[in-house]
């Protein structure tokens, strides 16, 4: 079943992903093209308060031209990729101010794997404390904090579109509540 590269060429290059038009040879030996959106990778946190509340951030996301709710996340930096843990962790504070006693990975998520190699780390924080925020720059956003059980609610009622906040806050609620399919 698996698929043999046979060139790989490069048609964009930006400051968050790289393009590529790839020849490739199918399972039977017949040549093919493969497009593949390179991206670094990120990290998303699942911050769960005392209250049994998630953080969540609201932020535009320019390609939907929508305002969206989602778990705190960000982009794994150059020397961040053995260690993602790192990103999400500077991430939660900057969007949140929030720090947590204890995390617990939850996986990961591939967004896109028909043509995008991003690899999404999820992680549970717990024990939480908090600060001041720092967002980036160019990042406006807005914190607020969600009941886990309406965060499910909203995920079932298509409120919650980001894939990545799907799938954590329903393998949060898996955990919490044992109900396994």
């Amino acid at each position: 079943m698996n698929e043999q590269t046979i060139a790989k060429h490069t048609v964009y290059q930006g400051k968050i992903i790289t393009v590529r038009n790839d020849d490739a040879l199918l399972p039977n030996g017949k040549p093919c093209k493969r497009e593949v959106v390179e991206h670094p990778g990120g990290v998303t946190v699942a911050a769960l308060t005392a209250e049994d509340e998630l953080l969540f951030v609201r932020q535009f996301r320019y390609p939907y031209q929508e305002i969206l709710p989602e778990l705190p996340a960000g982009k794994l930096e150059i020397g961040e990729a053995d260690d993602p843990l790192r990103t999400g962790k500077r991430e939660l504070l900057e969007e949140t101010g929030a720090t947590a006693a204890s995390y617990q990975s939850l996986g990961i998520f591939y967004p896109t794997p028909g043509y995008c190699a991003e690899k999404i780390y999820m992680y549970l924080a717990q024990n939480l404390s908090f600060g001041d925020a720092s967002p980036d720059e160019d990042e406006f956003l807005t914190v607020e904090r969600v009941p886990l059980k309406d965060a499910v609610r909203m995920v079932m009622r298509g409120d919650i579109r980001d894939g990545k906040t799907q799938a954590a806050v329903l393998k949060i609620w898996t955990m919490r509540t044992g109900e396994f399919a």
